[in-house]
């Protein structure tokens, strides 16, 4: 349980860490490469929805994945490995 948390926790640092690097190099002309991204999900702009008369749910997932968060979730994946509790 506790290697599963610190793994998470690893992984969501190397997110964040990744979003982070992402929106500064975005203005550097030489690291702005770093800043490019896609998207994956889908009905983003136009959510599906479910009337249900009383309740509206909409239903809809959008991911934004820059090269600068693959390579800090790939860092972090090699530093859980070296650090993994035994």
């Amino acid at each position: 349980m506790k290697k599963n948390l610190i793994f998470i926790f690893y992984l969501l640092a190397g997110i964040i860490f990744g979003s982070l690097l992402a929106n500064l190099c975005a203005n550097i002309p030489i690291l702005s490469w770093l800043s490019y991204s896609g998207g994956i999900g889908f009905a983003a702009n136009d959510p599906a929805c479910l009337d249900l008369i009383i309740i509206k749910l909409y239903f809809g997932f959008w991911m934004g994945v820059s090269v600068a968060q693959i390579l800090c979730v790939g860092i972090a994946i090699f530093l859980y490995n070296r650090s993994r509790i035994r």
